[in-house]
């Protein structure tokens, strides 16, 4: 049975009630994320929670940003390098390492209704390399759909292995599909946030992009 450390009783916050509520859904995952189990975690009663956050959206909202910020801080202490497609290349990478921590954080950042504002300041420090290194306003335009959300260290899952993704086919039907599923094999499985992408799938994709933009620079 998984167990958050309770906080010592010091006044709320925002930041302290998003803070325990990054914990919980480091530790316990997060479904496990109720207003009820973060009262606990911070020693207050679910109700004062609403003196800081709204509901359990802003919740989600508020976490998701903390992890993009957590990003912006580590890439901020990059050194600079000349090449556009490294600096490029090591930021995203970087963000994937930080992602591996908060294995739950892709799937609140596609919920989310809005942009967060951590995000945008993401994406202008990548438009800033990319422009520094000679690309267009138009070409970096370009270069952030072809990135998607690898741009910040995640890709979607190819195919969805989860509890609602219904019953398999007959893979005597699919021929291609069951003879490429027979010989891919994924050593490291916990180098990945999803069940398919792992590091070296996700490297492989950045890298077909990232050259793809080279060339027509």
């Amino acid at each position: 049975m998984h167990r958050v450390m309770v906080e010592p009783r010091i006044p709320l916050s925002r930041d302290r009630v998003l803070r325990a509520a990054v914990r919980i859904a480091d530790e316990q995952g997060i479904a496990a994320l109720t207003m009820r189990r973060l009262g606990e975690v911070v020693g207050a009663e679910a109700m004062s929670l609403y003196h800081h956050v709204s509901n359990k959206e802003d919740v989600l909202d508020g976490i998701a940003e903390q992890v993009i910020q957590e990003i912006n801080d580590a890439v901020a202490g990059l050194p600079p390098q000349q090449d556009w497609k490294r600096a490029v290349r090591e930021r995203i990478l970087l963000a994937l390492q930080l992602l591996l921590k908060h294995r739950w954080a892709p799937a609140v950042f596609e919920t989310r209704k809005t942009t967060l504002g951590a995000v945008l300041r993401y994406h202008d420090g990548l438009i800033g390399l990319m422009r520094a290194g000679g690309f267009s306003n138009d070409l970096c335009h370009h270069a952030l759909h072809a990135l998607g959300s690898r741009a910040l260290g995640f890709s979607q899952e190819l195919f969805d292995t989860g509890d609602d993704a219904g019953a398999p086919p007959d893979l005597a039907e699919l021929p291609h599909l069951a003879g490429m599923l027979m010989e891919v094999v994924h050593d490291d499985p916990d180098s990945t946030i999803g069940w398919c992408d792992d590091q070296f799938e996700f490297e492989f994709g950045l890298d077909l992009i990232l050259d793809g933009l080279e060339k027509i620079k």
